[in-house]
């Protein structure tokens, strides 16, 4: 039996999972990010290459060390985009045999492409079963999306501590053994239904704080040392614009939409660098506390973004706080900025 492996992102292996048990006949392994992971992918990439970059690569090669014969990556829209074809050189030259495929490139998702590469993966895969199973799949997604947008706003008021992770936990696990979409759209009915029956003591001056950045750092809690958890401990609500649902439903239109929109930005900046420029826009003009910004290490568009986001935020006089992650940033560090910021805003609101 062939053996499937794919890079993690946040919570999206489940709807990928399910999607690849219900069309292939191959085993698939569960992406996981651990120390080992981390480490193996820093030794074996370039020293200047993005964080994203060093994260899924590690998780290749514990896949690798599985069985896995058959990896996917998921391309992108800046030096992502390059990420397969580099790290298939990097493990082939480290011994590893297996063949490699890329579902998405220079940030576009091509339906008969894909269809090409699972007819190869697995020639026996039937179509009609396969697009079932993908309308599963992505409406898993958008449920997914939907839950953590809510979750952001309330985790950090509830009064019993972990009651939300722990139901998401359930959640997840319930999707992951759905049996078609109708029985997916009642566990998200019946979910979203005790999501919202969390007690939580949210009072009305609560602290608003939007979070931008990088999409893999921002989405991926490893990567970011959970960073939205840890501002919501301090009775925040976070709010969040990417998410899957944005990347691949929203995000070409939209961003035709700020390029209009942003009178002194006439390029695209790259990757995700206009979408954040417009969302400190829009956080300002929401009268959020904070922003906080996310990146990777050597993320060139994100570097060109910064001036800009921190001229918009200033004449706002709205607070920013920068971050940057690669594989040594300390937790530690990144605890005490965040309450140094919190304590920041907590003062301009008056409650220091």
């Amino acid at each position: 039996m062939h053996t499937i492996a794919f890079p993690k992102l946040a919570d999206y292996d489940v709807p990928a999972r399910y999607l690849l048990n219900h069309i292939t006949n191959y085993k698939i392994i569960k992406p996981e990010i651990n120390l080992n992971t981390i480490e193996i992918g820093s030794k074996h990439s370039p020293d200047f290459v993005c964080t994203p970059f060093k994260y899924t690569l590690g998780t290749l090669i514990n896949g690798l060390k599985k069985g896995a014969d058959t990896l996917i990556q998921f391309g992108g829209g800046c030096r992502y985009g390059a990420y397969a074809a580099l790290q298939e050189e990097i493990l082939k030259k480290l011994g590893y045999k297996f063949e490699m495929y890329n579902l998405i490139t220079a940030g576009k998702t091509d339906i008969k492409r894909i269809k090409k590469i699972f007819k190869t993966i697995d020639p026996n895969i039937k179509i009609y079963k396969s697009l079932r199973y993908l309308i599963i799949a992505f409406s898993m997604v958008k449920y997914m999306d939907k839950i953590d947008n809510y979750i952001r706003e309330n985790i950090g008021f509830e009064i019993d501590k972990g009651s939300f992770i722990r139901l998401k936990k359930k959640m997840l696990n319930d999707f992951y053994n759905c049996k078609g979409l109708f029985h997916l759209r009642r566990l998200y009915t019946k979910y979203k239904k005790r999501f919202r029956k969390i007690k939580v003591d949210k009072p009305k001056d609560y602290l608003k704080v939007g979070i931008i950045g990088e999409l893999y750092t921002l989405m991926e809690d490893s990567a970011n040392y959970n960073i939205e958890y840890e501002l919501a401990k301090y009775k925040i609500s976070i709010k969040r614009f990417t998410n899957v649902t944005y990347l691949l439903l929203k995000k070409r239109r939209l961003v035709k939409k700020y390029l209009r929109k942003m009178k002194n930005i006439k390029y695209k900046l790259g990757a995700d660098a206009l979408d954040n420029v417009y969302h400190t826009k829009y956080l300002c003009k929401k009268k959020y506390d904070g922003i906080v910004h996310i990146k990777s290490s050597f993320c060139t568009p994100e570097i060109g973004a910064m001036p800009l986001i921190n001229d918009i935020a200033k004449k706002n006089n709205v607070p920013v706080i920068f971050f940057s992650f690669d594989t040594n940033t300390s937790k530690v560090g990144v605890e005490t900025r965040i309450e140094a910021f919190v304590d920041m805003l907590k003062m301009k609101k008056g409650r220091l």
